[in-house]
């Protein structure tokens, strides 16, 4: 059982005296771009040329829509999409919702369902909810679509993440980089680069 008695739905599942996800005041609000946390995130980042440059947008209460257009970079086998890649999205989704709890949160467990493939040149959309925060602990569910938003699921997740402080990064992060995220005049980009990084 990897290491733990704990089953594996269980490790997913919100405990019986989990809180439902409030939305902080100043969060952005419905409909709005949230911008890449980091320009160098993989997932999200204008910087990365091969990366998904996923936009995410936040809905209502604490939820996101995204979209993600699959490139040649992101195939697996011929034509379609791969799965990590999937994964990713799935994850940088989900990760952007701690920005409308306004928390730094990491990934902890995530659990993926690969329902059916993604062709090249394909914009994935995705959509994603807090469902439940207990402690340190904020669970969170996406589903992802192909030929629009309300086409069929081809892939979803269901994720815990958990609260850290920023030093989490300072300490575990590459010198160089931690360096001149911190340095960045800007404020609010300087605070978000560290906002949902593993």
């Amino acid at each position: 059982m990897s290491g733990t008695d704990e089953p594996r739905a269980g490790r997913l599942t919100p405990p019986t005296d989990a809180v439902a996800p409030v939305r902080h005041a100043e969060a952005p609000a419905p409909g709005e771009l949230l911008g890449a946390h980091y320009d160098r995130c993989f997932g999200c980042g204008t910087g990365q040329p091969h990366g998904l440059h996923l936009e995410a947008r936040a809905g209502e209460g604490v939820s996101v829509q995204a979209e993600f257009t699959v490139k040649e970079a992101h195939q697996g086998a011929p034509g379609l999409a791969h799965g990590g890649v999937l994964a990713t999205a799935l994850d940088e989704t989900l990760g952007s919702l701690n920005w409308l709890l306004r928390v730094i949160a990491v990934t902890g467990r995530l659990e993926t369902d690969f329902v059916r493939p993604v062709p090249l040149g394909t914009v994935l959309h995705l959509d994603a909810q807090v469902t439940a925060v207990h402690g340190r602990k904020i669970y969170s569910t996406a589903v992802g679509r192909i030929d629009g938003p309300d086409g069929p699921v081809a892939v979803r997740a269901d994720a815990v993440f958990i609260e850290v402080k920023v030093d989490h990064f300072i300490e575990n992060g590459r010198t160089e980089e931690i360096q001149a995220a911190m340095a960045d005049p800007d404020q609010v980009k300087r605070a978000r680069a560290f906002e949902v990084n593993p």
